[in-house]
């Protein structure tokens, strides 16, 4: 049989295999690198920056959960002069595919980070976070308002030449919609999905166990929740997917490119395992092999067609 073509297409962008890692999980890169080599990887997406540095909310802000965790870290980041001075040269040099989250709190927000970040930067694409809160329409969030998700879009599709991924925010009743309205934006491709919302209470103390009240819940225990949504969004849409949500081991990976995801992307499991992105690499492979498939674009929605 012959060798497995691990080779992924991602919104123009050639990778070397459809594993990647989730913002925000990952740091700038730098931090895995003696745990896991970068350059075996499909690409790394790097913490999310605006703006403006950003100390985040207070603590405590992580709580474990049965299966899960909750964080409220509130987006803590250099923002984006000291990005572009102190790691974007480091970015640079990583040897595999980088893309950058970028989130803001107006139009003017997303629109100034995606002029300063162009395909000359070395970066492969920009992930859009439209999960932020719109300041200056009443703390509605972007990502629940299929208005405005697609207006802001639509304004980083034209303020830079990097390929758009927008990210979409599971707290929403209807999540094809959201993605229709973002394709209609000009996206390139889609994120699915960011954390649930949810919250810990502390017994012993009788309040909320996060100082910020709410926080996203990622982990295993929103998986099946996350494949459903990549099932409904990719029979929906034409633009290819990057599926997370509690991916931590090789069959996890393989629901979601058989729900019709293209790559896909570990976050929560990087903590409880550095190596989970090698592992899953190869999970995927043996997994072609042992089903004669010769390449792993031959598992993408593959399921739809039972």
């Amino acid at each position: 049989m012959s060798p497995v073509d691990l080779t992924t297409v991602l919104a123009g962008i050639t990778l070397r295999n459809p594993v990647l890692t989730c913002s925000g999980t990952y740091g700038f890169g730098e931090e895995y690198a003696a745990y896991c080599p970068l350059e075996a990887l499909g690409g790394i997406t790097l913490k999310g920056i605006t703006p403006l540095p950003r100390l985040g909310n207070s603590v405590p802000r992580l709580a474990e959960t049965p299966a899960g965790l909750l964080n409220a870290v509130g987006l803590e980041n250099p923002g984006l002069v000291e990005f572009l001075r102190s790691y974007l040269p480091k970015v640079r040099k990583m040897p595999t595919a980088v893309i950058a989250n970028i989130s803001g709190f107006s139009l003017e927000d997303y629109v100034q980070m995606a002029r300063a970040l162009q395909v000359d930067s070395g970066l492969a694409a920009l992930e859009v976070n439209i999960s932020c809160p719109n300041v200056k329409h009443g703390g509605m969030h972007f990502g629940t308002d299929p208005q405005s998700a697609e207006e802001v879009i639509a304004a980083v599709k034209a303020a830079t030449d990097l390929p758009i991924i927008a990210k979409l925010s599971p707290n929403v009743t209807d999540i094809v919609g959201m993605a229709r309205a973002v394709e209609r934006g000009g996206a390139d491709a889609l994120s699915l999905i960011n954390t649930l919302l949810g919250m810990r209470i502390d017994i012993e103390q009788q309040r909320p166990l996060l100082a910020n009240t709410f926080g996203g819940l990622s982990g295993p225990a929103i998986r099946p929740v996350a494949v459903r949504m990549v099932w409904q969004v990719a029979a929906a849409v034409n633009l290819p997917i990057i599926g997370m949500g509690g991916i931590t081991t090789w069959q996890d990976a393989v629901e979601f490119l058989l729900a019709g995801a293209t790559a896909i992307s570990i976050g929560t499991g990087n903590f409880v395992n550095p190596q989970a992105p090698l592992e899953i690499l190869q999970g995927i492979k043996a997994y072609c092999e042992k089903h004669g498939r010769t390449s792993v674009r031959d598992l993408v929605g593959l399921a739809h067609k039972a």
